[in-house]
């Protein structure tokens, strides 16, 4: 059996549906019918899974806990482990990579600076390809081939197109992503291009790249990738499942989430709440989600609430104002129309979270704190410790609660970042008022820059002397 195209046994049945989330349509859709959003209202579509087929949690989670020791290439994965409550029957043709497995470390230096008691980081940089990507690509890409789609394609800041090219290797399918020119990480760009990809780089933003992908919906042998696609988010609900089983199943406090396309945040709120209804928890972590000050959509939609709408059961918004212009150093996040903000925001207003917003300043000084952890994190990752820090000043996350931030992407995807923090040579663009472009300098409150050093013992140690 190869390692990167399994079968599945026939554990989670073919009932499950593609509903959309309007309550007013709620239409449901077959499983394998090609569709992105509902054909009936334009609403986002989730996958509906029949829980009541499947046996107590008590079960399953004994069944979840024995795989972890097996040597089938399904069990390996931290995504296909849980496949009970994936849409999935047993004929599926599994793409993996061996995503999922990432590490739950404890964060003390973090924790002090956010002013917490204690802080534990989920760290999805530890993927295959170094972003959470993987844990939704697997699915994505499986779906793909049961469909018999020949060109798998997304829009992309950088992460995703690295996720997607490398399965797409793997399902030997053609792979085209599109980019907005000159906005990614050259690391990024490399792992795309080395995985074999038609790179498109656009001129334009994120926003025009997804404008595009759209328009190529409706061609039959092309599978769009992005996390509009409800599989893509099925299998990113795993790490939901995957987190508790790390907290030997006690639910944390909070759990927070940089905020970009928004799908990350969309699928562990669809993770957790299907634990809750299938008994596998008996309450819901707070979902909070941060975003960069120059690319928050969501944060400003969600600013402008009114207190009475703030709650579960709220009429979601029709649609949220897009930022024209987004601007951010956190690249992963540099979106101002994020296509999965409506179940984002109902995963938030679902479990009483919040949705913040953080400075430059702030997300590079988180990150070096990150870093003294020995955890390296990409940019956009940061954004959660930083706004950990505002939320614990403004009361909304207390010292001693149990608190889990979620980083997105390695340290190895944005190098050039990392250098010129600790160099001094860190600096932002923004637009004054008038409409001029201005470089604003971060200066680093963390900086640790190379020091030259004569080349003898007595220079060396007087070195050490001076960092102690």
């Amino acid at each position: 059996m190869s390692d990167a195209i399994a079968k599945t046994a026939p554990e989670s049945g073919s009932a499950a549906v593609q509903r959309c989330i309007v309550p007013a349509c709620a239409a449901a859709f077959g499983i394998r019918e090609q569709i992105y959003v509902c054909p009936r209202c334009g609403g986002p579509l989730e996958i509906e899974i029949p829980l009541a087929l499947l046996k107590s949690g008590a079960d399953l989670r004994e069944r979840w806990q024995a795989r972890a020791a097996s040597h089938d290439p399904r069990d390996r994965s931290g995504v296909w482990r849980y496949r009970e409550l994936l849409p999935f029957d047993g004929d599926a043709p599994v793409v993996t990579l061996f995503e999922g497995n990432t590490p739950l470390y404890d964060a003390p230096r973090s924790a002090k600076y956010a002013g917490l008691t204690a802080l534990r980081l989920k760290h999805q940089g530890c993927n295959p390809t170094a972003s959470f990507k993987d844990t939704g690509m697997t699915t994505a890409v499986t779906q793909a081939k049961l469909l018999g789609a020949r060109t798998v394609v997304c829009a992309s800041t950088g992460n995703t197109a690295a996720s997607l090219a490398a399965y797409a290797a793997r399902a030997e399918l053609q792979c085209a992503i599109l980019l907005p020119q000159g906005q990614i990480s050259p690391a990024k760009l490399a792992q795309s291009m080395d995985y074999g990809a038609v790179v498109c780089e656009i001129a334009g933003n994120f926003d025009d790249c997804m404008r595009l992908i759209s328009e190529l919906a409706d061609v039959p042998s092309i599978y769009i990738a992005n996390s509009i696609n409800p599989f893509r988010i099925e299998g990113q609900k795993t790490v939901a499942f995957e987190l508790l089983a790390q907290c030997d199943w006690r639910v944390p406090d909070h759990v927070v989430v940089p905020g970009g396309n928004m799908g990350n945040s969309s699928a562990l709120g669809k993770g957790f709440d299907e634990m809750l209804r299938f008994g596998l928890i008996d309450r819901l972590p707070k979902i909070s989600i941060v975003q960069a000050e120059g690319s928050a959509p969501l944060a400003h939609l969600f600013a402008a609430l009114p207190a009475s709408e703030i709650v579960a059961d709220a009429a979601l918004p029709d649609e949220v104002a897009p930022v024209a212009d987004p601007r951010t150093l956190a690249t992963a996040i540099k979106i101002g129309a994020p296509v999965s903000w409506k179940k984002a925001l109902r995963a938030v207003l679902h479990t009483h979270g919040n949705i913040i917003t953080v400075s430059e300043q702030e997300i590079a000084d988180a990150k070096a704190i990150i870093g003294r952890d020995g955890i390296g994190c990409e940019p956009a990752s940061a954004t959660t410790v930083a706004g950990i820090r505002k939320l614990v000043v403004a009361g909304k996350i207390h010292t001693g609660e149990s608190v889990v931030a979620v980083l997105t992407g390695h340290v190895l995807k944005d190098p050039d970042y990392v250098s010129h923090y600790h160099r001094g040579t860190l600096a932002f663009e923004t637009v004054t008022e008038q409409g001029a472009a201005q470089s604003v300098p971060i200066v680093g409150a963390f900086r640790n820059a190379p020091e030259k050093v004569a080349a003898n013992k007595a220079a060396i140690l007087k070195s050490l002397e001076s960092r102690r």
